[in-house]
């Protein structure tokens, strides 16, 4: 029998915390919680987790610090949680060597869809075995978007509406809602803009994903991305 990885969640919001922690074990997953910075390097060098879920914004010592502290002795996979949503915050994030990272609210799907992919990519490294692709993935720090296998070719746009749609999987959304996640600039944009963006997403998506309909027109709504 294969052994269960852990996951080690690191998190001061306790209602945040139990609700990783819930789909976490219901995954298959052990788990660690800390709600610390400053208890997470003795947990790591101690438990040797497989994953860890690090907050950014932690009493005792900041996630980015812990981030890189851990980088100077090892590879484990890192995601971030950030409530910080300036892009220089994320990218300080990953130039700092974290793998991955989620912005608040997130929901629990997304954040397994991303351990799974952040998993899938150590174990091809190491020559492991990777489970099952998933229909869809998302890769933010290399923004690369996958449906099955396959890389999907997106514009920007493209790729933002994707994944928006998916960290809120079955989530109806109008077409202002949708505008206003992509274009961030204030820019004067007509709201059939998204119509485009969606038709020319959903063609992408059938040749990777044939017979399969995963965008979902709401009449008089919106739009919401429903996977089988």
């Amino acid at each position: 029998m294969t052994k269960a990885q852990t996951i080690m969640v690191v998190e001061d919001e306790p209602k945040i915390a139990n609700v990783l922690l819930d789909y976490l074990k219901k995954g298959g997953y052990q788990t660690v919680w800390l709600d610390s910075g400053s208890l997470v390097l003795p947990a790591v060098k101690r438990q040797t987790p497989d994953l860890l879920l690090l907050d950014v914004g932690l009493p005792g010592k900041d996630g980015m610090t812990i981030c890189q502290e851990i980088r100077a002795f090892s590879e484990l996979p890192i995601i971030m949680l950030t409530a910080r949503v300036e892009e220089i915050d994320r990218l300080l994030g990953l130039e700092l060597g974290a793998d991955d990272y989620i912005c608040k609210p997130f929901s629990p799907r997304e954040v397994m869809a991303r351990i799974k992919s952040v998993m899938r990519r150590v174990n091809r490294a190491s020559g492991v075995e990777a489970e099952p692709l998933q229909p869809i993935s998302i890769d933010a720090s290399r923004r690369e978007a996958r449906a099955g296998d396959q890389l999907l070719n997106l514009t920007p746009n493209e790729f933002n509406l994707l994944d928006y749609l998916l960290k809120s999987q079955g989530r109806v959304f109008s077409r202002d809602q949708l505008l206003d996640a992509i274009y961030t600039d204030f820019r004067e944009v007509s709201d059939r803009t998204i119509d485009s963006h969606i038709k020319n997403l959903r063609k992408k998506l059938a040749r990777a994903l044939p017979g399969q309909e995963i965008i979902i027109s709401i009449y008089g709504v919106g739009y919401k991305l429903d996977i089988p």
